[in-house]
């Protein structure tokens, strides 16, 4: 699939702008490598070998029993008594930071916050969490929340306002009433009140925020949308008897 010389224009343009191109690219290999932070840094290893047997604990529990352990609930694997039992007939493959964004390690050779040694590469919070794994999680999970909101916000933006300036008339007047009400609430406030009600988790914010973000990409819209409804190609699908839904999507959208 070829693209048009305007697209490959700025897509030149864009490479020429070293600084902007190799940031580009730092990003998006940062948030590849995000995508598997299970397999960097998590408490428990990639594979196990276990008398002839291969353990895969990233994907499935495993009781401790499994192991040669006394209890049914899942295995530590960093329990120095569950990695001698392991030792003694098998071994296992771990990531390279050992420790899972909750993991909380007990075994820090002074008080929690520490700074960085060979365990923790960028030492541990206030809660002896490391933070390497925290740090990993967190930049998915930042750029995940980010790339949904802006996406989920654009779709509805883009649709209101595609319904408004394409129909008009008193459906346009209701919904500019609505937004210009909607756009007027104290959003600060809102989320101060709904935080204290509900548990905060990525979903309540996620949903919060989408309630105000979509707003302000109603008025782009529907302000070239009322100059595309009027353009002879819209007209002369009109005169076709094309759909109306067919002309927003197929004429107005693109």
């Amino acid at each position: 699939m070829s693209l048009s010389p305007i697209n490959q224009r700025r897509i030149q343009q864009f490479k020429a702008n070293k600084r902007g191109y190799w940031s580009a690219i730092i990003f998006a290999i940062l948030f590849m490598l995000s995508l598997f932070a299970e397999f960097i840094a998590n408490d428990k290893p990639f594979v196990v070998m276990y008398d002839g047997e291969i353990h895969l604990p990233v994907f499935n529990g495993y009781p401790e029993t499994a192991f040669g352990g006394e209890f049914q609930t899942e295995a530590d694997y960093r329990d120095p008594f569950v990695a001698e039992k392991i030792a003694e007939k098998g071994w296992m493959l771990w990531p390279l930071i050992r420790y899972h964004h909750r993991t909380v390690a007990w075994d820090l050779p002074s008080p929690a916050p520490t700074g960085p040694d060979s365990q923790h590469i960028l030492g541990t919070d206030d809660q002896a969490r490391d933070v390497a794994a925290r740090l990993i999680y967190g930049f998915r999970i930042s750029v995940l929340f980010g790339f949904t909101l802006v996406v989920v916000s654009s779709v509805i933006g883009v649709l209101a306002g595609l319904v408004q300036g394409f129909y008009g008339g008193w459906l346009d007047l209701i919904m500019q009433r609505f937004i210009e009400i909607w756009g007027g609430l104290p959003q600060l406030y809102i989320l101060i009140i709904l935080a204290s009600v509900v548990e905060p988790n990525f979903w309540w914010l996620l949903g919060l925020l989408l309630l105000f973000s979509w707003t302000g990409l109603v008025g782009v819209v529907r302000a070239e949308t009322l100059r595309a409804r009027n353009l002879d190609f819209v007209r002369a699908a009109r005169a076709l008897g094309v759909s109306n839904r067919k002309i927003m999507v197929r004429h107005v959208l693109p």
